[in-house]
C-alpha cells in the first residue's frame, strides 16, 4: 500500500467561456474503472446536447489505468490534454469531463488545448485535491487514574482518536500515521510510565485537507 497518495475530496464543477464556446469541467473521486466510466455516461446523459463531452480517467495505485476520448475534436486537442492535467497534479483515482458548447467561433489546435486544459484544472479545482496518508489503527489501554494525562497527550502531540472505551481500564483507539509508529510507541510508554497495553489493528487512509488529518 502506499504511504500517501492525492486524489479529490468530492465532486465538483466549474465553467468557463472562451471565445463564445462555454467549458464546464466536471471531476470527480473514483475506486474503479468502472465508477469513471459510469461517472463520464452520467455526465454525457445529463449534458446530452453539448457540442463535445470530452472525458479522462486515471485508475489504479501505480496509475495502471489511464484512459482518454476527444469525443470528436480533432485527434490530441481534447483528452490528451485533460489527462495530462490529471498527470501534472500527481492524482489517483480521479475522473474528468469537459464538457464544450460550441460558440460559432474556431479556437485551432493550440486553442483547443489550451481551453481543454483550462476546463480540467477548474474541475479539479472545484473538486479540492487532498492527500490520503495510511495510519495504523493503535488501541492503548491503561488505567483509569492516568487516562486523562495520557488522552491530553495525544491530543497535544497530534494524533487522532477514534473513539475510547470503557470496562474495567481505558481502552484509546488511535489513529497512528504509518510513519510515526515507532515514535508513539515510545510516547506512550513514556506517558504511562509502562503502565499500558498496546494492540495493533488494521490500517486506514485518512484524509489531509491544508495540512490537517480528518475522518471523512
Amino acid at each position: 500500500m502506499l504511504k500517501e497518495y492525492k486524489t479529490l475530496l468530492s465532486y465538483g464543477k466549474s465553467e468557463v467561456v472562451i471565445e463564445r464556446s462555454k467549458f464546464i469541467g466536471h471531476a470527480t473521486p473514483v475506486e474503479s474503472e468502472e465508477e469513471a466510466v459510469a461517472f463520464i455516461e452520467k455526465i454525457k446523459t445529463e449534458y446530452w446536447n453539448a457540442t463535445h463531452n470530452v472525458p479522462a480517467y486515471m485508475v489504479g495505485e501505480n496509475n495502471e489505468i489511464q484512459r482518454y476520448s476527444d469525443d470528436k475534436e480533432p485527434s490530441g486537442t481534447a483528452g490528451v490534454p485533460v489527462l495530462e492535467v490529471i498527470k501534472r497534479e500527481d492524482l489517483k483515482n480521479v475522473a474528468v469531463v469537459v464538457t464544450r458548447y460550441f460558440g460559432g467561433i474556431k479556437l485551432g489546435t493550440g486553442g483547443l488545448v489550451r481551453a481543454y486544459t483550462r476546463g480540467a484544472k477548474i474541475a479539479l479545482e472545484a473538486a479540492k485535491i487532498i492527500t490520503k496518508k495510511l495510519h495504523k489503527l493503535v488501541i492503548v489501554t491503561t488505567e483509569y487514574t492516568i487516562s486523562g494525562k495520557v488522552q491530553n497527550e495525544i491530543l497535544q502531540n497530534g494524533y487522532l482518536i477514534k473513539e475510547t472505551k470503557y470496562d474495567d481500564a481505558v481502552h484509546f483507539y488511535i489513529y497512528v500515521g504509518i510513519n510515526f509508529l515507532e515514535r508513539f510507541e515510545g510516547q506512550i510508554t513514556e506517558w504511562t510510565s509502562g503502565r499500558c497495553n498496546l494492540n495493533f489493528m488494521g490500517m486506514e487512509y485518512l484524509t489531509e485537507i491544508d495540512g490537517k488529518i480528518t475522518v471523512i
